[in-house]
C-alpha cells in the first residue's frame, strides 16, 4: 500500500460496500481490509475494535492515518475531495438541499431497522422476534414513504447521479430486498437497476453480493 492509498475495513455485503463503490467512482486508490465475521467475538471484531470503538463498518482509514466511521460522513468527505466524482451536488445546486436531507434521512432512518432488527435479542430478553418483525414492516414504509418523494428522473435526485443512488443500488439487496422492491417501489427498483448496471461499479456489487440476492 502506498502512503496516499485509503484503507478500508468492511465486509462483503455489508454496509461497507457504500463506501467501496463512492470509493471506485471517486477512482482513488484503496485497499480492502476484510473483517468479515467482525460482529461476533473474534480475531476480526478486535482488528476492528481498535480503530472503532463501536466495532462496526464500513471504517475507513484516511490517507493521513485519521479514522472515518459513518458513512454518510465519508460521503460528504470523498464529495468533498473528489467533486468530479457526483456523489454530492455542489453547495449551489438546486438539488443540494434534497440531498443532504435524504442522505442524513437514509441512515437515520432507514439503517437502525437494521442495527435493532437484525438482532433483536441483543437489545430485548422477551419475544425479540417480534422487535425484529416489526423493524422490518416499518423499514417498508421508510421505503414506501422515499418511493413517493421520487419523480420521473433516473435517478433519486432527478436527473442528478449522487451517493443517494449508490445507496439505494445497495440496499435493495438488503430485506425486504430485490423483489418486494420491484413489486412495491419501482421507481426505486429502477433507480437500484441504474446503479447496478453502470460499468465502473459492477465489480463491486459482485464482490459483495450474489445474483441471487
Amino acid at each position: 500500500m502506498s502512503g496516499a492509498d485509503y484503507r478500508l475495513y468492511g465486509a462483503p455485503g455489508w454496509g461497507s460496500v457504500l463506501v467501496e463503490a463512492m470509493l471506485v467512482q471517486c477512482g482513488v486508490p484503496f485497499v480492502f481490509e476484510d473483517v468479515a465475521g467482525f460482529d461476533a467475538p473474534g480475531e476480526a471484531r478486535q482488528r476492528l475494535l481498535a480503530l472503532n470503538p463501536l466495532g462496526q463498518v464500513p471504517t475507513l482509514i484516511l490517507p493521513n492515518g485519521t479514522v472515518m466511521t459513518e458513512s454518510a460522513a465519508i460521503a460528504l468527505l470523498l464529495a468533498e475531495r473528489h467533486p468530479d466524482a457526483g456523489l454530492a451536488p455542489p453547495p449551489d445546486a438546486a438539488e443540494r438541499a434534497a440531498f443532504l436531507r435524504l442522505l442524513v434521512w437514509l441512515v437515520a432512518n432507514v439503517y437502525p431497522t437494521f442495527t435493532y432488527g437484525d438482532h433483536p435479542e441483543r437489545w430485548v430478553t422477551d419475544r425479540p422476534e417480534a422487535l425484529g418483525a416489526a423493524m422490518e414492516e416499518h423499514r417498508k414504509t421508510l421505503w414506501l414513504w422515499l418511493e413517493s418523494q421520487l419523480g420521473d428522473g433516473p435517478w433519486v435526485l432527478g436527473e442528478r447521479f449522487s451517493a443517494l443512488d449508490i445507496y439505494v443500488g445497495a440496499m435493495v439487496h438488503w430485506r425486504p430486498r430485490r423483489a418486494w422492491f420491484a413489486e412495491h417501489c419501482p421507481k426505486l427498483s429502477s433507480v437500484a437497476e441504474r446503479a447496478l448496471a453502470l460499468p465502473t461499479l459492477a465489480p463491486v456489487w459482485i464482490r459483495n453480493f450474489t445474483p441471487a440476492s
